[in-house]
């Protein structure tokens, strides 16, 4: 019989699986798990964890021919073989760079050896492209002569020769940095052998950066159009060095005779009397565009260097001595091409001058578009310090912070034709009163500062590690890290302010007040920003008066006072306005502050007043019939809406507002009256980083224009907001942001009725599961479908994985970062880890096994005892079938016993104050549930006055009183005049004997007693009762403060079975 049992359950499992094959017969694996396809031909592997190469057992031929790129950087593969590639040929870029580091290059310094067998990479016909670097190779492995670029930066190799490269004909690009520096230390330099690279003749971009090279590697390709020779120990130039270079454009020698003060990782001090450049040096170099002296120790500037770079239109000077040096040179006559010119942090050690007059020659620099002075330390800024630039047409952008000016003619900049940019943030600029007008003395004077470390250091970029990109002159300063516009929060609620509009940047100063005055002569001025500085007045319309084209302003981070209402109305074109954290003023008590002005801004389209506290003694609602974007994060609104109906209209007049952003204002909820007096253009809605728990999603159908709605970062997972709601029909939400809700359940068709619904952000929540349901027909029409950071239940029994193929490229992440939270073993891994197939192959092996097991256990037990034990066996088998089925009919067929009353009351009649308290105190407390508390249990009560029934005897309604009712209540008080003694009464008698007449035939004890005066508790019952059951033994409290309590425990004698009061140090109970 278990044979046949094991059978029947095989069969079904097999049934099962064929279902379940069929099903995934339907559907589309990523055929490159573990990685995933980015784009038509790029694999993306990247840190993955990954001990080898992946051998992508789903992907077709077809498929894995047409993988172009594969990216394999970050994981753990220290192994390759050409078993590896064999099928991917049509493989043209190859990433490998950071798998098995130098062991020093490693944070917790691991032994790591790269292994690279012969042949690996010839299997690769088509490579163009190949990175290893940051891996411990000591040798280039052999390599396909279709190479183009090859990086092996960051590894062991110390050495190249004729014989490195020579199966290389095409290589373009080649980048070796770091193979030598305090990162990764070699104790010697990297040896470039002369002519080692002579051969590569189509060679154009090289980059040798870190290598400890101590002079210029000889017999270098002509074909050069780039070099990189930074960060090395090269302290002299001769013109042999780059003689036979005649196509370079790009030059990089920044950084190897290095001035220490200003440096940012370890260094070495230029040694005393170098650098060494040799007028000629760049002599050959006429087609040279961009060049890179940075950080080399110059004190002047030879003008035979540039003699003839006619086409130089890229040149960093930066982080040298040339403080002084630009004031008198000549070496720019020639540069008439130059664009971009860096002459930052080129101070004088200690000094700082009080003014600074440029060199005539920079009028020659007719093309100059950029010029950047940052960190030149000198005090007063006039119409002589910049006097050469005036007369250079495409000039656009000067850069000039951390000088530490403190007097500035800001109406200089009028006189420049098509100045676009002027950037003065962290000085020490003051106000009007420091605006120097007029010339000064030519002459440079010095101050010696307190302390030398007061020379602030640049923010210098990291490391490029491991680029390979085509570097240009035009891009070659923007990679050391040109100051760039300060960028807002967000453009869609702060436009940017992009050229041709002329911006002024005077951010991190000390101005305080500000006034007309200082932007006299800059009506040409565009956008102004005037954050992170100290202003704390109360603006009225007149402090920007000259500035009359004006469209941004920027005040952030000030202490303003909005107390006018003719505030900014001196700014007619003013479109953008940022008052955001300007919060001292508004966390003052008892200050109104007055929001009116904001109407008569009639151009006015962005405007942020985030992170200002604001609460209330505000305007009642903001007016604006242009306004566009609203950014109100960072306030208190939850408060502001509790005060009655005074807010709930705060956003109502703002006719054509789309976008509000109203994030972090500790909301718990959005309630409905709310948005209706949103205004009805809104298009995007912000509430995130707040505390809603509930939203009422149907109150989205007064908004018809809401296209983006995010709520993320709430607590919409602690009740149930998608579990039984459901987005209005008709919306026209076509994004939604739900992340970091702590969401677990979303009900049936949550996001059906969004037909437009295109992108849904779940990130961060607590789904086990991903239901198709949610979404009714709208699966396959999501463009993105975030699930990421969610527990997702992997066991056998899962079911979105099916959906979950059906949407996979909506879903970003699909194959490494949506992981699985459950089961144990593969926590925090990758969905598609398990096999579904091997899953379903496992549960049918157990259940065989379990079954077979089974069946056979049962056969040998069966004969065993009956040949041991049979007469036994029969014995018991009959006796327990004549015994049990009886005992359990029994119980089946016994009624569950139910009673008429709770409790039967009995008392002596004849004690008038005792029957008043009955009908009066008891009756009205337990039946009535009249009491101080809430929760009063109700109780019947059988009373003889109005319970008996006329006509019975009464013994009769005794009997039913006593048997009809759960438990039996004795009132009971002494008589007035306690020396005389006197008969009990004969009911009381009665029904005493019939409770205990209960007790003795079923073992049901029902008696509680109430002491009204405890002169009736010296009775010997009492007494004994009171140590054998306390509490169905109750007194009267004669102090009004223990009653409460009286009846509380009064309840719980009617309500509990007695059994479980006696006391079991003295009996059982019954």
């Amino acid at each position: 019989m278990g044979s046949r049992w094991g059978l029947f359950f095989s069969l079904l499992s097999l049934m099962s699986l064929l279902a379940l094959a069929r099903a995934l017969a339907h559907t589309s694996f990523p055929q490159f798990l573990p990685c995933e396809l980015r784009h038509p031909g790029v694999v993306d592997c990247d840190r993955r964890s990954l001990g080898s190469v992946p051998p992508f057992l789903e992907a077709t031929p077809m498929a894995l021919a047409n993988v172009t790129t594969l990216l394999l950087r970050h994981n753990h593969i220290n192994h390759l073989q050409p078993a590896h590639f064999v099928q991917l040929k049509g493989l043209q870029k190859l990433l490998l760079r950071w798998n098995c580091a130098p062991t020093i290059l490693t944070v917790l310094r691991q032994t790591c050896r790269m292994v690279i067998e012969p042949g690996t990479f010839l299997v690769l016909r088509n490579l163009k492209e190949l990175d290893l670097s940051g891996n411990s190779i000591t040798f280039i492995p052999e390599l396909p002569s279709s190479l183009t670029s090859l990086v092996i930066s960051y590894t062991m190799i110390l050495r190249l020769d004729s014989d490195t490269f020579s199966g290389l004909p095409g290589l373009r690009s080649l980048y070796m940095d770091g193979n030598c520096y305090y990162k990764n230390p070699c104790k010697q330099e990297v040896e470039v052998s002369p002519g080692a690279l002579e051969h590569l003749h189509h060679l154009e971009n090289l980059s040798l950066k870190y290598d400890n090279l101590t002079s210029f590697p000889r017999g270098l390709p002509t074909s050069l159009r780039m070099l990189l020779i930074s960060s090395n120990h090269i302290v002299s130039l001769a013109p042999q060095d780059l003689a036979g270079l005649p196509a370079l454009r790009v030059l990089d020698v920044s950084r190897n005779c290095r001035r220490c003060d200003h440096a940012h990782n370890p260094c070495q001090e230029c040694p005393p009397g170098f650098p060494k450049v040799h007028p000629d040096t760049f002599s050959h170099l006429g087609a040279l565009e961009g060049l890179v002296l940075k950080d080399n120790s110059l004190i002047r500037l030879d003008p035979r260097w540039f003699r003839n770079l006619v086409n130089l239109t890229v040149l960093d000077l930066s982080e040298n001595f040339l403080s002084e040096d630009i004031t008198v040179t000549t070496a720019f006559q020639n540069l008439t091409r130059l664009k971009k010119l860096n002459l930052a942090f080129n101070y004088h050690k200690k000094v700082s001058f009080a003014h600074l007059h440029l060199a005539p020659s920079f009028q020659n620099l007719t093309a100059l578009q950029v010029l950047d002075m940052s960190g030149i330390f000198f005090r007063s800024l006039t119409k002589a310090t910049l006097q050469p630039l005036l007369g250079l047409p495409y000039f656009q952008k000067l850069l000039l912070p951390m000088n530490f000016i403190n007097k500035a003619d800001l109406g200089i900049f009028r006189l420049f034709s098509s100045l676009q940019y002027v950037d003065l943030s962290d000085n020490k600029v003051t106000g009007g009163s420091n605006a120097v007008r007029g010339n000064r003395a030519s002459e440079v004077t010095a101050e010696t500062l307190l302390e030398e470390d007061r020379a602030p250091q640049d923010h210098l970029p990291t490391l490029g590690v491991n680029r390979a990109p085509e570097v240009s002159a035009e891009t070659l300063l923007r990679e050391e890290g040109d100051p760039q516009d300060h960028p807002l929060t967000s453009e869609l609620f702060m436009p940017n302010c992009a050229p041709p509009n002329f911006t002024l940047d005077l951010s991190q100063n000390n101005l305080v007040t500000i006034g007309p005055e200082i932007f006299t002569h800059l009506s040409t001025l565009n956008c102004l920003r005037l954050s992170s500085n100290s202003i704390s007045q109360a603006v009225n319309g007149s402090q920007f008066s000259p500035l009359i084209n004006l469209w941004l302003l920027d005040l952030s981070h000030n202490k303003l006072d909005l107390y006018y209402s003719s505030s900014f109305t001196e700014l007619p074109g003013l479109r953008a306005l940022d008052l955001s954290y300007n919060s001292q003023s508004f966390k003052a008590r008892g200050i109104g502050h007055n929001l009116t002005f904001v109407s008569r801004l009639r151009q006015l389209q962005y405007l942020s007043l985030a992170h200002n506290q604001i609460t209330t003694r505000v305007s009642h609602s903001l007016s604006s019939s242009s306004l566009i974007a609203l950014d109100f994060s960072g306030n208190e609104l939850s408060r502001m809406w509790a005060e009655g109906d005074l807010y709930l209209r705060f956003f109502r007049n703002l006719s054509t507002l789309s976008r509000l952003d109203l994030s972090q204002n500790k909301l718990r909820t959005l309630p409905a009256q709310v948005l209706d007096n949103l205004p009805k253009s809104l298009r995007l809605l912000w509430a995130k980083d707040n505390r809603i728990t509930f939203f009422n999603w149907s109150s989205l159908s007064s908004l018809p224009n809401l296209e983006v709605l995010d709520l993320s970062r709430n607590l919409l997972g602690h009740t149930s907001a998608l579990a039984k709601g459901r987005l209005p029909n008709g919306t026209r939400l076509h994004t939604l942001g739900l992340s970091r809700n702590g969401i677990r359940f979303i009900g049936r068709g949550f996001f059906a009725p969004a037909t437009q619904l295109e992108v849904v952000n779940l990130y961060g929540n607590a789904l086990k599961t991903l239901d198709r349901d949610w979404f009714g027909g709208l699966g396959t029409a999501l463009k993105e479908l975030d699930i990421r950071a969610n527990p997702l239940s992997c066991g056998c029994d899962a079911t979105f994985l099916d959906f979950l193929l059906e949407v996979q490229r909506a879903v970003p992440g699909l194959t490494k970062e949506v992981v699985c939270g459950s089961p144990f073993p593969l926590s925090g891994k990758s969905v598609f880890l398990e096999d579904l197939h091997s899953c379903q192959d496992l549960v049918l092996a157990c259940s065989c096994f379990a079954l077979s097991l089974l069946g056979t256990l049962l056969t040998l037990a069966l004969a065993t005892l009956q040949r041991l034990f049979g007469w036994d066996l029969w014995y018991i088998f009959h006796l327990g079938l004549s015994w049990l089925p009886w005992r359990a009919w029994r119980k089946r067929k016994a009624p569950a016993q139910t009673y008429d009353y709770d409790a039967f009351v009995v008392f002596d009649k004849a004690q008038d104050a005792v029957a008043d308290w009955v009908y009066n105190e008891l009756r009205v407390r337990l039946e009535e549930a009249k009491g101080k508390g809430k929760g009063w249990l109700r109780f019947r009560l059988c009373l003889e006055d109005r319970d008996w029934l006329p006509g019975k005897s009464l013994i009769e309604n005794l009997w039913d009183s006593v048997y009809k009712s759960r438990k039996t209540l004795f009132v009971l008080s002494p008589r007035r005049d306690p020396l005389v003694s006197q008969p009990v009464s004969g009911l009381l008698r009665a029904t005493f004997h019939l409770a205990q007449q209960r007790l003795l035939e079923d073992k049901q004890d029902v008696v509680v007693l109430v002491i009204l005066n405890r002169a009736a508790g010296r009775s010997r019952y009492v007494r004994l009762r009171q140590r054998l059951c306390r509490q169905t033994v109750l007194f009267w409290p004669h102090q009004p403060s223990g009653q409460d309590g009286f009846w509380a425990q009064l309840c719980t004698a009617l309500a509990t079975n007695n059994r479980s009061f006696y006391d079991q140090n003295f009996c059982r109970g019954p």
